[in-house]
């Protein structure tokens, strides 16, 4: 299995925040490759590109949704410090795709598949969610799939 690309350059960003003293940042760092090691032991495996844009993803996920959430409790406090994690996360994301570049992959995907109903969507997402992970919301991803199938 490769391993995970992303996992070696957050290493390596791990000893420049060390050296340039960055606190937050090297904090929030350690949480990523904690989350990753904390994977790989409960396991037994080795993280390969995919499963580590999944669990950033899925970092991610969990971030906004508690920034969500301090907000609506008037922590602000707290929401910065979650919003501050966002941002050096979101980093080790590859770019997003836009609308159009996703609508295609779906046309693409609702053809392999055959996939005329929305009971094939199950089918069209399985393909599509190893080829957007981590470059689009799988939550929009979803919609956009459902309006295809109709």
């Amino acid at each position: 299995m490769a391993e995970c690309l992303i996992k070696t350059r957050i290493t390596d960003d791990m000893k420049s925040a060390m050296r340039a003293q960055l606190k937050d940042r090297l904090a929030t760092i350690r949480l990523i490759l904690a989350e990753f090691k904390k994977i790989e032991v409960d396991e037994r495996i080795e993280l390969d590109e995919a499963r580590c844009l999944a669990v950033l993803d899925k970092m991610i996920k969990q971030r906004k949704d508690s920034i969500q959430q301090f907000t609506a409790a008037a922590r602000q406090d707290l929401a910065d410090k979650e919003t501050a994690e966002l941002a050096v996360i979101q980093e080790y994301m590859p770019a997003r795709l836009t609308e159009a570049e996703i609508l295609k992959l779906i046309a693409d995907a609702v053809q392999k598949t055959g996939a005329s109903s929305g009971q094939d969507m199950g089918k069209v997402m399985g393909i599509l969610k190893p080829q957007l992970q981590g470059k689009a919301d799988m939550g929009e991803v979803s919609k956009l799939v459902k309006s295809q199938l109709g």
